[in-house]
């Protein structure tokens, strides 16, 4: 049985120091024979010392006194595995607060199921860098074509945008093959010196 025992501020009347060798004795009489006694005054001692580590690393009041509570008990049931040639008593109570204290911050993280085929799934929607990038070229084209001279424009309109072949084109403009093919020519390269320079 764990004796429980109310954790108080340490008292100087015990004359107890956290690291004596009167801590290695108290360990060994609470392995030897479950001294409730010797458990007391270890606990008294070191209790409030482990209450405010815990704080200091960041758990609430409540955190802090479960977390001694643990460490404390824990010190009850395995003291027998404590020897004085692996440390201080002071070394081994703060090793146990210390993995208690990370065991219990990987308990609290909080895990998130992904939805099933997450990693799978790409997103419909554009990268913000790609949606700019498109938007700055279509810009460019636009005002390339601004400034297209009157029968190179026309040509490109009918090309791109009513979707006739040159041949079409030359005839219903009623102009020779080639003059159409170089007013395309003429106008792919000015729009292709303004925008090149985004691709």
């Amino acid at each position: 049985m764990i004796p429980q025992i109310e954790i108080v501020p340490p008292r100087s009347r015990l004359g107890i120091k956290p690291g004596s060798i009167s801590m290695a004795d108290f360990l060994q009489r609470i392995a030897e024979r479950g001294d409730v006694e010797a458990f007391r005054k270890l606990f008294q001692s070191y209790a409030p010392r482990v209450k405010s580590y815990m704080m200091r690393q960041g758990a609430d009041a409540n955190t802090a006194e479960e977390l001694t509570q643990e460490t404390m008990m824990t010190v009850w049931r395995k003291a027998s595995l404590y020897s004085v040639e692996k440390g201080s008593a002071t070394t081994w109570i703060y090793t146990i607060a210390r993995n208690l204290r990370i065991d219990r911050l990987r308990k609290e993280i909080a895990w998130v199921a992904l939805p099933e085929g997450y990693d799978q799934q790409e997103s419909p929607d554009a990268l913000p860098d790609v949606v700019m990038s498109e938007q700055e070229r279509k810009k460019r084209v636009q005002e390339a074509l601004a400034v297209l001279p009157a029968d190179q424009l026309e040509v490109v309109s009918l090309s791109y945008i009513d979707g006739l072949s040159h041949s079409e084109i030359a005839d219903r403009l009623g102009l020779p093959l080639g003059t159409v093919k170089s007013r395309m020519r003429l106008a792919y390269q000015k729009v292709r010196e303004l925008v090149e320079d985004l691709k």
